[in-house]
């Protein structure tokens, strides 16, 4: 039995084309600057967010990191939602690595952060406090069900966040899911952002990597912690060469994800005690099992012995994430498998 694995869009395999392109890559060592395939990547990915430069990472761990300790110094806020994924599973990097404080404010249910919560955090000027001095937002928003900020939004943030003199970072891991959401350009997401990460092994399926975006000068400063942090590669075109694929390949497709991810959590909507959070916006759907005889562990453990593998989150909840290589027909079985297992532990069977 072949298996669904939705755990995340982290578990993809690239495509044919990505494995021919790596095999075939011209390379050079890129922390000379000298590997003409990274440095295409960097043209390409910056272009197509609408900015200067961008510089390739091997993490979307790494390429936030690298973008707070470029606009942060010691000492420094940084102000983001208490559901960021850079403050909940980065490992603390900003304050263990940077000691820049991140101070949070509630993400809403949408994924954003309300305008007078990011002006509330806001330090005054004086000696018993750290200068606020970065925005996060993230975009699509993991921890509240792959919501999507809309261009209307972001370009409020930007105008406020500005006026208080604070720069602003977009963690964009899916930002592409987001921008096929909403049926935009992704550089209408990005306009006027400080700087913007996104992953490529995400849905875009590649290996390994994410792309920082910014000014040539941000770009330049953001080089040297990539260095601090020993992000520096060699000839890491064997990696860029997926990517360049990628950015050509594996945008468009993502509304298939999409389109998987609604039927899925239509067909898990019919099955109590699962209740689905709502329609997805992007590729992401969580679900909770409503209190009674039916224990979480046991859910995830009999689902992956029919062949289906996803997330317990906490407590009663869990995510089911679609991506390349899971189709239609995929879904359809996971439906399938997910009815008599339901019924086996409703029933004590």
């Amino acid at each position: 039995m072949q298996m669904i694995d939705l755990r995340s869009d982290t578990v993809t395999l690239p495509s044919l084309a990505m494995r021919r392109a790596m095999a075939e890559a011209e390379l050079g060592d890129d922390v000379f600057g000298e590997d003409p395939t990274v440095n295409r990547l960097e043209e390409v990915a910056a272009a197509r967010l609408g900015t200067e430069a961008a510089l390739f990472v091997p993490s979307g761990t790494m390429a936030n990191l690298v973008a707070i300790l470029t606009h942060c110094r010691r000492g420094d806020e940084l102000i983001l939602g208490d559901q960021a994924h850079t403050f909940r599973y980065e490992c603390g990097g900003v304050s263990a690595v940077g000691s820049i404080h991140p101070h949070t404010i509630p993400n809403r249910p949408d994924g954003t952060l309300a305008l007078e919560d990011i002006r509330g955090a806001v330090r005054p000027k004086d000696v018993h406090f750290p200068r606020s001095r970065l925005v996060l937002l993230e975009n699509t928003h993991n921890r509240c069900g792959g919501a999507v900020l809309t261009v209307e939004y972001t370009r409020q943030v930007m105008e406020l966040a500005h006026k208080l003199d604070l720069a602003v970072h977009i963690d964009g891991a899916r930002i592409f899911n987001a921008a096929v959401a909403l049926g935009c350009d992704v550089g209408e997401l990005t306009r006027d952002a400080d700087s913007v990460c996104f992953c490529l092994s995400k849905g875009l399926a590649c290996p390994v990597g994410s792309l920082v975006c910014g000014s040539r000068e941000f770009i330049a400063e953001a080089r040297r912690n990539r260095k601090v942090l020993g992000g520096g590669m060699r000839q890491a075109g064997v990696l860029a060469a997926a990517g360049l694929v990628a950015m050509d390949e594996m945008i468009d497709r993502l509304a298939e994800d999409h389109a998987n991810a609604r039927r899925l959590a239509e067909g898990l909507g019919n099955m109590p005690p699962l209740h689905v959070e709502g329609p997805p916006a992007t590729n992401m759907v969580y679900t909770r099992l409503e209190s009674g005889p039916v224990a979480p562990a046991d859910l995830v453990g009999r689902m992956t012995s029919r062949g289906v593998r996803f997330l317990h989150v906490g407590d009663n909840r869990f995510r089911l994430v679609t991506h390349y290589g899971v189709t239609a027909a995929d879904i359809d079985r996971v439906l399938v498998e997910f009815k008599p297992c339901i019924e086996e532990l409703r029933t004590g069977c």
